[in-house]
């Protein structure tokens, strides 16, 4: 039955691009235009200096500075602290890239990672505060507020969860042998090539959700329902399309910021395919990632509710 569905909704796509065009090929071209001009010069140098850090331990240089930092907010092991300081800072999907790497690698622990990669796998400051609440929604004054929905909830429950861990499972991933830093230029090159095509590959994948996803979310204007019903369902799909339909719809300055921030805080069914593709190779569960997400997404509703209530807007 899963199967004969999937299918079907093959065929669904497939017939929406050769009967709509002159939609699906403008929408295609909308995710494309939005992954190299936002997403790949943003997130490719990181991909890449990522890569070069983890493969040639050079890490433990950056992790000596970041970890008694990141340890007061949320206690993690050391290599943990780099997961942490790349998902909140440089946002989706580098929390659950550079998560699943440490674990292929062994540096950190797979109870750890299944926490990490979904607490850290969140929206960048830098789009929240750029796209959404400038460009879109036109409300400058509530960015810190806005992190403060959207980046409070998974650091609770990163905070609940983390401390649970063995004190030797922390301390184990750390003292296990890693890779030796490259001494020779060799090596050295080996490892920057490594990195390099890691990077690209890595935003490639990401560069074809984002095309396919817009597209899905081009077909759901075509639904014979009410624009608001539209809106909802291409904000669950693609967040990006779905802000910019919601900040033209004629709703409430506090009920547009609700929805914003909740779409924001769930990522899309394209960020959970782009999770997918990050962590694959690993144990990593999506299940559990699909389900706290959903979790996360409500208390983050929740918060923006009440700071909805108490701001003018």
């Amino acid at each position: 039955m899963k199967k004969k569905l999937i299918f079907l909704g093959f065929l669904i796509f497939i017939a929406y691009i050769l009967c709509f065009p002159q939609r699906a090929v403008p929408a295609a071209a909308n995710g494309l235009v939005l992954w190299y001009e936002r997403v790949l010069p943003s997130l490719l140098p990181f991909a890449i200096l990522s890569n070069i850090l983890i493969y040639s331990n050079y890490l433990t240089y950056l992790t000596k500075y970041i970890y008694p930092v990141t340890r007061i907010i949320l206690p993690g092991s050391k290599n943990g602290a780099f997961v942490i300081l790349s998902g909140f800072l440089f946002g989706f999907p580098m929390g659950s890239k550079n998560c699943a790497e440490l674990l292929k690698c062994g540096k950190i622990s797979q109870e750890e990672a299944e926490i990490l990669f979904i607490i850290t796998n969140n929206i960048s400051p830098v789009f929240i505060s750029s796209f959404i609440l400038c460009q879109e929604l036109k409300l400058p004054s509530m960015v810190l507020l806005s992190y403060l929905v959207l980046y409070l909830p998974p650091v609770l429950l990163g905070g609940l969860l983390l401390p649970k861990l063995k004190k030797q499972t922390l301390s184990g991933t750390e003292s296990r042998t890693q890779k030796t830093p490259a001494s020779k230029s060799q090596m050295n090159f080996k490892i920057i090539d490594a990195g390099i095509m890691n990077g690209f590959e890595t935003l490639t994948r990401l560069g074809g959700y984002i095309m396919l996803f817009s597209m899905f979310a081009s077909m759901l204007e075509l639904l014979p329902i009410p624009d608001t019903v539209k809106v909802l369902l291409t904000g669950m799909t693609e967040i990006t399309n779905g802000i910019h339909q919601l900040s033209k719809l004629p709703l409430p300055g506090r009920l547009r910021y609700v929805l914003a921030m909740s779409f924001t805080a769930f990522g899309g069914l394209s960020g959970i395919a782009q999770t997918n593709s990050m962590v694959k190779g690993t144990d990593l569960s999506m299940k559990r990632y699909l389900l706290l997400k959903l979790v996360l997404t409500a208390v983050s509703t929740l918060l923006a509710g009440l700071i909805a209530c108490l701001c003018i807007l």
